[in-house]
């Protein structure tokens, strides 16, 4: 029985029985046809995922796995602000005219930054640093750029990654832990899309530096779920959770550059059937 499926269905009944409403109150989403889009949520909801015992899709839904992975690469691996370097449509309704979505995400992550080393981008200095400091307590990452958040179509919801190195004992390889903090999440359409998208980031640092993947810790400071969605989330957690798919990452690649969304893969993953035409709050 998936793990993913037990946090995911005891944070949705939480949320569900002792959230807070928005209802009535001033929001910023609306749905399509114009009308607030209002939520139910709780503060400071944590999760944690031991990526060494099994890799956290839900089987009550399939999470698109190549998708997100190639999200998560745009970002962290092309360092791209353009819908156009996508091979979907996730993003198009916050695009402009070029496709592009301003100064966020990638945007940020490919600024170079100088350090008594040289100049470099975020995710270079991650790994440098896990590479040649990997005990350091100041290997993150931020998105969340004050100065720019004026130039983003939306600010960053998933907006840092804090790495933390640890040895086990009689290991021969460092373990490979990090904290995802995002500010906000739309349960339903986004949860298990960032903790997959975040868990393969995780595999694949680990896989180019020589470590083991560790522990993913989710924080999500507003866990929100939408009105409308609901209904959708309740008939969702009352399906049966089926066993945890076996996560393969391509084991030739140890340059993070040379990954693509096809060097992933969820080996006998099983699921429930999709829920389709989940309506989205922008």
């Amino acid at each position: 029985m998936s793990y993913a499926d037990k946090v995911f269905i005891a944070m949705c009944r939480d949320i569900i029985d002792n959230g807070t409403s928005t209802e009535g109150e001033k929001v910023r989403p609306v749905w399509e046809d114009k009308t607030s889009a209002y939520t139910i949520k709780r503060f400071g909801v944590v999760n944690r995922y031991d990526l060494s015992k099994e890799f956290p899709a839900l089987t009550l839904r399939r999470t698109a796995i190549k998708s997100c992975t190639d999200e998560m690469l745009w970002i962290w691996q092309k360092k791209s602000n353009n819908i156009h370097d996508l091979h979907s449509g996730i993003w198009d309704s916050w695009a402009d005219e070029e496709g592009s979505i301003g100064k966020a995400y990638g945007y940020q992550m490919g600024v170079k930054h100088t350090y008594k080393e040289g100049m470099m981008d975020q995710v270079d200095r991650v790994i440098y640093d896990l590479k040649n400091n990997p005990y350091s307590r100041r290997i993150m990452t931020n998105m969340y750029v004050h100065q720019d958040l004026h130039e983003m179509a939306l600010y960053p919801c998933a907006y840092s990654m804090t790495f933390n190195v640890t040895k086990e004992k009689e290991s021969d390889r460092l373990t490979l832990n990090a904290v995802l903090n995002q500010r906000s999440q739309d349960v339903l359409t986004a949860n298990n899309w960032n903790v997959c998208q975040y868990s393969v980031l995780l595999h694949m640092l680990a896989q180019v530096c020589g470590m083991k993947a560790g522990e993913l810790v989710h924080v999500i400071a507003d866990a929100h779920i939408y009105d409308r969605h609901i209904p959708l989330v309740e008939e969702l957690i009352k399906r049966k959770p089926l066993p945890a798919p076996k996560f393969w990452l391509n084991p030739e690649i140890h340059d993070f550059y040379e990954f693509t969304r096809d060097d992933v893969k969820l080996m006998d993953y099983e699921t429930h059937e999709q829920i389709r035409d989940i309506p989205v709050a922008v």
